[in-house]
């Protein structure tokens, strides 16, 4: 069995992927380079979307071009603060031979990189933290990697492991995003939490995250309203919900008031670009 078959037994591809056909031989001229084999199979098959809420692969097809649009932009972006910092840059960027040449990223702002020296079916993976310039080199594939992340197989410094027992892919659709910060309530956290579930019952599991220290995910959709819902202290005490365009105003009030029985206050609201919003 092939690692790709591997990963299509453990997280399940939707039936119609998003932007996940095209030309690649277009994307390969456009970029100089022949990509991973294994690469355009995890496209194929998965297209535009996220596993576990947090890793997006970068389809190079579509309006947006991710993969490309990505790599054009990557030395520029980065030229300046290697100058002044070349310590903090121990490889090449693309378009630089054996440069780093992103693949995916997640919601925390973290790259998943070829570094592409040698055949492209031997690029190892570099995952890269630009705003702590920490990076974590793995000698495998892009689909190896994910799949060992995604089973608990494979860790990285960059980013925290991946909940195991229920991973998933969601494949892009339009949604607004917000995050309400919450300060602190008297409440346990699990009891929070429940309070938050019956409001939006009914919901489902996506998965969980809990590093045993406090800090901690759980992922769940609210089925009947088809919002996607974070609760977490891993990154600041916040609800993170997804939603279709429209429903603004309905998902301010459901979780303002879920928000109070839950026995907390909103302190701000911000779209997942950090604005401000409501």
């Amino acid at each position: 069995m092939t690692v790709m078959e591997d990963l299509v037994r453990l997280v399940p591809p939707p039936a119609v992927p998003v932007d996940a056909n095209g030309d690649w031989r277009e994307v390969e001229a456009a970029l100089g380079l022949v990509l991973p084999t294994d690469f355009k199979l995890l496209i194929e098959r998965y297209g535009r979307g996220r596993f576990v809420d947090f890793l997006m692969p970068l389809t190079p097809f579509g309006d947006n071009e991710l993969l490309v649009r990505h790599a054009r932009h990557l030395l520029d972006g980065e030229r300046s603060f290697r100058e002044s910092n070349p310590d903090k840059c121990p490889y090449p960027f693309y378009p630089e031979p054996g440069g780093l040449l992103p693949w995916a990223g997640t919601d925390n702002g973290d790259r998943l990189c070829w570094s592409t020296t040698g055949e492209p079916d031997g690029w190892p993976i570099v995952v890269w933290n630009p705003r702590g310039w920490t990076y974590d080199a793995h000698d495998m594939g892009a689909v190896a990697f994910l799949h060992g992340w995604l089973s608990g197989r494979v860790s990285t410094t960059v980013f925290g492991d991946a909940d195991e027992r229920s991973p998933w892919f969601e494949p892009f659709r339009e949604r607004d995003h917000v995050y309400i910060h919450l300060s602190e309530g008297e409440l346990p956290y699990l009891e929070r939490l429940r309070i938050l579930r019956d409001v939006l019952a009914p919901t489902a599991d996506r998965g969980a995250f809990d590093d045993g220290e406090g800090a901690r995910q759980d992922h769940f959709a609210a089925t009947g309203l088809d919002w996607l819902l974070t609760y977490e202290t891993a990154y600041g005490h916040q609800i993170r919900v997804a939603f279709p365009p429209g429903d603004d105003e309905r998902v301010r009030v459901t979780l303002v008031d879920a928000v109070r029985r839950m026995g907390c206050e909103v302190t701000s609201t911000t779209s997942h670009m950090g604005e401000p919003v409501w």
